[in-house]
């Protein structure tokens, strides 16, 4: 068995929204926002898995990686909003 095919994997993104933009030949470039479209694409064609962990409001996901990469995330994730309130587990 050949665990390094060449086929998409599951994937897991933590944190979403502390990562840098790039500058890429002068244009301003969101690479996760990038992957996050690709993402999209294969799991519309193939049913791929990814996930996310974040502390943005989907008005601030919004205001950083756009209207585009907003909606997709809507279509391909489910929301576990954690209360503000609740103690912190990583103390």
């Amino acid at each position: 068995m050949n665990i390094y095919r060449n086929e998409p994997k599951n994937f897991c993104f933590d944190d979403l929204g502390v990562e840098n933009n790039i500058k890429y030949f002068g244009n301003e470039c969101n690479v996760l926002g990038e992957i996050l479209i690709n993402r999209y694409e294969l799991f519309i064609k193939q049913g791929l898995i990814t996930h996310i962990t974040t502390n943005l409001t989907f008005s601030e996901i919004e205001t950083f990686y756009g209207n585009r990469v907003k909606s997709r995330l809507r279509e391909m994730f489910n929301l576990v909003a954690i209360s503000p309130k609740t103690e912190d587990k990583r103390k």
